[in-house]
């Protein structure tokens, strides 16, 4: 039983850590919890695409002012322009 539980718990962060983040509709918080992406950016991040139109891809994000390549190494994995929205683990 107590190895069931592990499993479970193992799997359901799991999820998380594989879920991704869509820039194109996300909110400020779960912009603000992606690696490199504090308070600052994520609000760069919604003006940005509020002027702008939603992001075609993931690498639009290095459009964002204050926002380059080391950043988005950090957040490639974590980050997507279609589906739902999956807060990132913390």
């Amino acid at each position: 039983m107590k190895r069931l539980v592990l499993l479970l718990a193992t799997l359901l962060f799991s999820a998380f850590v594989l879920a991704a983040v869509n820039i194109n509709t996300a909110t400020k918080e779960e912009l603000d919890a992606l690696p490199g992406i504090g308070p600052v950016k994520a609000q760069a991040i919604i003006d940005y695409r509020a002027k702008n139109g939603p992001f075609k891809t993931p690498e639009d994000i290095m459009k964002v002012p204050g926002i380059k390549e080391g950043e988005f190494g950090k957040l490639k994995g974590q980050i997507s322009v279609s589906g739902a929205s999956t807060p990132a683990a913390a």
